[in-house]
């Protein structure tokens, strides 16, 4: 799968960004900072407007991230996919033939290698990495793991887009409106 080359995934943080989403030409959204009580009637508009939405299942006020509630959501909210830090969330998405995208933090040599190793027990479809700005270890990552890789996090310019898409990354996310326009 590759997001309909897509090469930015707009992170949306508020509703009036969701509006302006609706209306562009992008296919898959990623939802962050939302509450639950939103998120059904927040899906289904999205849905309505030919949007497939990756739900940030972290970031869901309100909602316990375990096993039950990615169950909770791939059932009921039905997303396009699962973004979240956790193996078990990750593993209950892929059960549930929902996408599932395992973020990862690569603070230092010790959260890498941490990487590789969840990554072979629970070989999620996509890893996010963060910070996306670090072209040589999106590169080493592809070519370590065999998965496709997102890049997030601290991308700030369309030149740190341009740079993650040439490490390998398949896609960029990002909350900045102002690389949105670019793609």
């Amino acid at each position: 799968m590759n997001f309909y080359g897509q090469k930015v995934l707009p992170a949306v943080r508020k509703m009036r960004d969701l509006e302006l989403l609706l209306k562009s030409q992008f296919t898959y959204l990623v939802l962050l900072d939302i509450h639950i009580s939103q998120l059904l009637s927040i899906v289904q508009l999205a849905r309505s407007h030919q949007k497939k939405m990756l739900i940030h299942a972290d970031l869901i006020h309100g909602l316990k991230n375990d096993e039950y509630a990615i169950e909770f959501l791939c059932q009921s909210v039905k997303p396009a996919g699962i973004i979240s830090t956790k193996s078990a969330a990750i593993a209950t998405a892929k059960k549930n033939k929902v996408l599932a995208i395992q973020r990862h933090f690569l603070l230092d040599t010790t959260a890498l290698e941490t990487t590789y190793k969840i990554t072979a027990k629970v070989q999620p479809d996509y890893i996010e990495v963060l910070p996306g700005v670090i072209p040589h270890i999106i590169a080493e990552m592809k070519e370590e793991l065999g998965i496709p890789i997102l890049a997030g996090g601290l991308i700030r310019t369309v030149e740190d887009v341009e740079m993650a898409l040439k490490a390998g990354a398949v896609a960029v996310t990002t909350s900045r409106k102002d690389i949105w326009g670019h793609y």
